[in-house]
């Protein structure tokens, strides 16, 4: 989280961190990289953790693969004849392939 928010801070910086606790770790700034205070980073830091847990609910969403997806698409639609018609090129054409090639 060190590095993020030091380029959440300045997104052209060059740095090699030394370790994960803010309070040990050691920075060599790279090819004239302005050094960044560690009161800056470690205020960053609270920024970035506090994003990274209002997003949890993007990390919890598991969806179906887009195959998985299409084929309820497809079923959906084989089985509403206005759906057929509403979407009608997208379902002539998965059931031409579907037509050519049956399970077995």
């Amino acid at each position: 989280m060190i590095i993020e928010a030091i380029l959440k801070i300045n997104p052209n910086a060059e740095v090699t961190v030394r370790g994960d606790d803010i309070n040990t770790c050691t920075f060599e700034w790279i090819n004239g990289t302005t050094p960044i205070p560690k009161a800056d980073i470690e205020a960053k830091m609270v920024e970035v953790q506090a994003e990274y847990d209002a997003n949890q609910y993007q990390r919890d969403r598991v969806y179906p693969g887009i195959g998985d997806q299409l084929d309820m698409l497809w079923h959906t639609m084989d089985k509403d004849m206005e759906l057929q018609n509403k979407f009608y090129d997208f379902y002539q054409t998965i059931k031409k392939v579907k037509v050519a090639h049956p399970k077995k």
